[in-house]
């Protein structure tokens, strides 16, 4: 199962009063809530990570492993949305490689973007939108592992 996974928003609450601290790798500290939150879902569903944040590019995937290594979130594999060359907004990026992939039944999208609201309904009740200035909560990660069971069962 995929896990279309952002950044800001979701491990990183958009607070314009707290400045997020940048760590060692050159990356922002990911809220412990957060942090908390996906290690349920991982731990209760193979998801593979798929990045959809606007930093997909700025590392190689290998250090974005590390980057969650460091951020006590382990992963085998990781992979990302193809770079957003023509600056689309997030539900066009999303919208546009749900279709170059075929058939993909098994996906959840964890995103704060507004933009989303506007998918296809088939894609739509697939999406877990955080608060962007709360981020992924434990209550949100529930919301996530109820739809994946959803998802398994109506595809299995």
């Amino acid at each position: 199962m995929l896990l279309l996974l952002d950044i800001d928003g979701v491990m990183v609450p958009a607070n314009s009063w707290r400045r997020p601290e940048i760590l060692a790798d050159g990356f922002v500290e990911f809220d412990s809530k957060a942090v908390k939150a996906l290690n349920k879902i991982l731990h209760h569903k193979d998801f593979e990570i798929v990045l959809t944040t606007s930093h997909k590019f700025k590392y190689s995937l290998n250090q974005w492993l590390d980057i969650f290594k460091t951020r006590n979130i382990n992963l085998n594999k990781i992979s990302r949305l193809p770079e957003n060359i023509d600056l689309t907004d997030r539900k066009n990026e999303i919208l546009n490689w749900y279709k170059s992939q075929g058939n993909i039944y098994s996906l959840i999208i964890l995103d704060d973007d507004k933009s989303l609201n506007d998918l296809p309904q088939s894609l739509k009740e697939r999406l877990v939108q955080t608060s962007a200035s709360v981020g992924l909560t434990d209550y949100l990660a529930d919301e996530v592992l109820e739809l994946a069971e959803k998802n398994h069962s109506e595809f299995a």
